[in-house]
């Protein structure tokens, strides 16, 4: 597994984008500091909504690395979810502004997942993770299902060795504003 972060934070690094495992489904993703990464996903997923994409970092504390003002109910939700949860924080700051919709918030998510967890540890940023489809198109739970498109369109395709067993769904996606209000999106 090593030697294979390995490559996969060089690519990262150098600005490629890759299609990747978590605990959820399989992923595009790219550097989220990288503004000309961040543009080939939307290009070739052919979409610009800045929803659609959200970061994954490696431990909960690293959230206010992201987010300048982490309400304190985000780790309260954190801290007892027993599943993949992911939420969408007000006032993003230290990642490409391409991925900052206008109401300047950053979904985040702290993956349980082995592959994605080294992965993060040893590039040192959020990393991007999108769903592996074309916008608008039903999202692949698994990697056969991948369109063709997808995966001749990214830098770098992790083994499928590496897929460990996902939840084959998406996170839940709760939403928190500055006061701590909570909005489920999606269960």
């Amino acid at each position: 597994m090593k030697e294979h972060i390995e490559k996969v934070v060089e690519v990262l690094r150098a600005g490629g984008i890759i299609l990747y495992p978590t605990d959820t489904i399989w992923g595009i993703g790219c550097d989220a500091t990288n503004s000309n990464a961040v543009e080939k996903i939307y290009k070739l997923k052919g979409s610009v909504d800045k929803k659609s994409m959200l970061i994954l970092v490696d431990k909960i504390d690293n959230l206010v690395r992201y987010v300048t003002n982490v309400p304190p109910v985000a780790w309260d939700l954190l801290e007892m979810t027993d599943k993949p949860l992911t939420l969408i924080l007000p006032g993003a700051h230290g990642i490409s502004t391409n991925l900052i919709p206008e109401e300047g918030t950053v979904g985040v998510r702290v993956p349980e997942h082995e592959f994605c967890t080294k992965l993060l540890q040893k590039l040192g940023r959020p990393l991007v993770s999108t769903s592996a489809n074309i916008s608008g198109e039903p999202t692949p739970l698994i990697f056969r299902n991948i369109p063709k498109v997808i995966c001749d369109g990214v830098d770098f395709i992790v083994s499928p060795q590496f897929e460990g067993k996902g939840t084959k769904a998406p996170s839940s996606i709760i939403s928190l504003n500055n006061s701590g209000v909570v909005n489920i999106l999606r269960e």
